[in-house]
């Protein structure tokens, strides 16, 4: 139930900004007057109502909510991308379906969503398709409550983080998910990074291996980064090699595809490693397929850890040791912080990370030179 602001009756009519209502020569400029109108009745200056009607950032969001307020008492409509959230849709964006992750991830927030009375729309990015920003606009104008981003340009270090500054000065509420930047005050949902490579560097140390190498996607990323930071951390403290030479001989960056996996892991292989820890299940796929190129068996001769723990993966041949992503959690607090944005008692703008967990299967085992030992 929408109720009715104070100083307007029920009955006018709102008038669209831009359209005259008087029949009487008007002399001032119309839009100044408008403006001036405005802005008085907001108690704000007229560069404040000009940058609240076209989205631009730089606006307190309690301003903001004056100005509208002010549209509404003198009867104007709002623009169309300043008009009330439709409360049924909230938008979901994800970088594509093919990892399984995604899929098991947009299945917990749109369950999540559905249980609260919500309509999760999918919008996913493709090869050749529409961009991050182009399908914000599309949610955008079709009036979604919020946005759930998952694994998107927040989490390119080399991207520009205004446009999410322009999408909450258009007062759309959003989440992220996977990533993190300062420069974006809005909730981040993500997984310790840092923590699971220690996992699965501890694992593998623990079955005798010396020579770990690390497969994971581009260095701008900032999960890769973290993961990076974890990774050199634990084999500086459990092998004691120092940093430059970790980096530049155990750690090998690729795609987070089964082919990335797989050129990543022949460049290891290379290099003396006896297991590799990858940063997403695909790649492991990826790795085991390098090995047996090799000639070299899983989990006999190499040792291959995952991340994500994605549906089916415990069925795989062998299967696959992973650190499991806290999916569940993950898409819950995603779901129930954007919910509380939308209720207007927004969360913290920080980051809420989730531990992972390491799920032991048949692909790791003792390091080959360790297994004669008494």
């Amino acid at each position: 139930m929408t109720q009715q602001p104070a100083g307007r009756s029920p009955g006018r009519p709102r008038r669209p900004i831009g359209v005259q209502v008087s029949t009487r020569p008007v002399q001032s400029t119309p839009v100044t007057t408008r403006l001036a109108d405005i802005a008085a009745q907001a108690g704000v200056s007229e560069a404040t109502v000009s940058r609240v009607l076209n989205g631009k950032p730089g606006v307190a969001a309690t301003t903001r909510q004056s100005v509208l307020a002010a549209l509404d008492v003198l009867g104007y409509e709002r623009p169309v991308r300043l008009r009330q959230r439709s409360a049924g849709l909230v938008g979901l964006i994800t970088p594509e379906l093919e990892n399984p992750i995604f899929p098991a991830l947009a299945q917990v927030i749109g369950q999540a969503l559905t249980r609260q009375g919500y309509t999760p729309v999918l919008a996913t990015q493709t090869p050749g398709g529409s961009t991050e920003d182009e399908l914000t606009e599309m949610l955008v104008d079709r009036g979604v409550a919020g946005i759930i981003y998952v694994s998107g340009l927040h989490a390119d270090t080399t991207a520009d983080m205004q446009r999410y500054e322009q999408l909450r000065a258009q007062g759309v509420p959003f989440v992220l998910v996977d990533g993190f930047s300062p420069k974006v005050q809005a909730p981040f949902i993500s997984p310790d990074d840092r923590a699971a490579m220690n996992l699965a560097v501890t694992h593998l140390v623990s079955l005798g291996h010396t020579r770990v190498g690390l497969a994971l996607g581009p260095k701008r990323f900032v999960p890769v980064q973290r993961k990076i930071e974890g990774f050199v951390r634990t084999i500086q403290e459990q092998l004691g090699l120092d940093p430059e030479t970790i980096e530049t001989e155990l750690v090998q960056h690729s795609l987070y595809t089964l082919e990335g996996g797989q050129a990543a892991t022949t460049a290891l292989i290379d290099r003396g490693c006896t297991a590799i820890v990858c940063a997403s299940d695909m790649m492991a796929l990826g790795a085991i397929r390098a090995a047996r190129q090799r000639g070299l068996a899983v989990p006999q001769d190499i040792s291959v850890v995952g991340f994500d723990d994605s549906p089916l993966i415990a069925f795989t041949d062998p299967p696959l040791t992973t650190v499991r992503k806290p999916v569940p959690a993950m898409g819950q607090a995603a779901v129930r912080t954007l919910l509380e944005e939308i209720g207007g008692t927004p969360a913290p703008h920080s980051e809420f990370v989730f531990m992972p967990e390491l799920v032991v299967r048949g692909s790791t085992a003792s390091a080959p030179g360790d297994r004669n030992r008494p």
